[in-house]
């Protein structure tokens, strides 16, 4: 079986089909993804930190992700609020994304924050 090579669009569909603006649903998504995406790479990266043995670094780098984070949050508590007031949020793919990267980002610190816990207890000993 041939796989199929699937190349990015160079038409500017998503653009023209919206009369030239990205529609404010995605700009919203964009943000969530954008911050979450951000935040994970802070976790990770705080991990790494503690693993050297520099937790000051890594709890910097755990609070750099929470700001992020922050950011993030804003925008969706937009969204859920309209939806409680009984505006219709449309749930697409873009949307799905956005809340999967949100919850891993949320996931990433938790585990985090218990790694950096254990390489301090670790370093104690």
């Amino acid at each position: 079986m041939r796989s199929r090579k699937i190349r990015p669009r160079d038409d500017n569909y998503c653009t023209e089909r919206k009369g030239g603006k990205m529609q404010e649903m995605e700009l919203i998504c964009f943000q969530l993804i954008t911050a979450a995406g951000g935040a994970k790479s802070n976790y990770i990266k705080a991990v790494q930190k503690a693993k050297q043995g520099k937790y000051e670094e890594a709890d910097h780098l755990i609070a750099e992700g929470d700001e992020m984070m922050k950011q993030g949050h804003l925008p969706h508590a937009d969204l859920i609020q309209r939806e409680a007031a009984g505006e219709a949020v449309s749930m697409g793919l873009i949307l799905t994304h956005a809340e999967d990267q949100m919850m891993s980002a949320e996931i990433f610190k938790v585990m985090a924050e218990e790694m950096i816990d254990l390489y301090r207890k670790l370093e104690s000993k």
